[in-house]
């Protein structure tokens, strides 16, 4: 039996952004207990938000990418840099490629911005999985949301 389909997309209306939110809230806050309230920030209105749908129409997966002055704190200033956050995939989506689809996304839309290079915060345990999409990691560990990160960059 083969997996279901599935399409990454751009949240364009407010029922695809909540559908972003749902599986962040499913990933971040149920399953690594990030705060609620630090979960959502001012960014999220101003981020491009994309998605993973199901072909049923179930969401799989989410990223955002901050760009201009909203990933400017991100990533240190340059205004070339992209900054790619929140990628959430939901369990049943793990291992199958999505999340690379949804990273692919991100890096295209960055580059219909003319954007140089892209930033993220990854994760520890995810360095693998960004190191295998050609990014690289720099500058010490760091704690958010009281999870260990390094930041990684990826020149486009």
């Amino acid at each position: 039996m083969s997996a279901p389909s599935y399409t990454v997309r751009v949240a364009e209306d407010p029922a695809d952004r909540e559908a972003c939110f749902a599986v962040r809230k499913e990933v971040f806050v149920g399953e690594q207990g990030v705060p609620e309230e630090i979960e959502y920030d001012a960014y999220d209105a101003v981020a491009l938000h994309v998605h993973a749908v199901r072909e049923d129409g179930v969401p799989l997966g989410t990223g955002r990418l901050l760009y201009g002055e909203a990933a400017a704190a991100k990533t240190g200033g340059d205004p070339a840099v992209g900054s790619l956050g929140r990628l959430a995939l939901a369990k049943e989506a793990r291992g199958r490629g999505v999340g690379v689809a949804l990273v692919r996304a991100i890096e295209d839309a960055a580059r219909a911005r003319g954007l140089a290079a892209v930033d993220l915060h990854a994760q520890t345990h995810a360095l693998g999985f960004y190191e295998r999409l050609g990014y690289e990691a720099y500058g010490p560990e760091f704690l958010d949301a009281g999870i260990p990160h390094r930041a990684m960059r990826r020149a486009l």
